[in-house]
């Protein structure tokens, strides 16, 4: 399958990339197309699909809220107790309207 140059500044311009006619010339599209197309060939009937090329798992622990319910003690480590009353940090505006 070949592509016209015009074809490759269209996708080029798709993926937002900037390709000079030089490189353009230069580049061996069909190449790596055909290899595509041998790669979408294969049978995979009967593979099944894999996240991770490696068999080596990360140990998972579990998930237990050890730290619940803290909320006020939280809140008494802010020095502007304008928001604390109402369960909330209050923080200076940083945005002009």
């Amino acid at each position: 399958m070949a592509f016209s140059k015009q074809q490759l500044k269209k996708f080029a311009d798709l993926i937002k990339i900037d390709i000079s006619d030089e490189k353009l010339e230069k580049m061996n599209i069909d190449s790596v197309i055909d290899w595509l197309d041998k790669l979408q060939k294969i049978d995979t009937k009967g593979v099944e699909p894999m996240l991770n090329p490696s068999e080596h798992r990360l140990p998972v622990s579990p998930d237990i809220v050890t730290d619940g319910n803290i909320r006020d003690a939280i809140l008494a480590n802010d020095p502007d107790t304008a928001g604390v009353s109402r369960g909330y940090f209050a923080v200076p505006k940083v945005m002009d309207e």
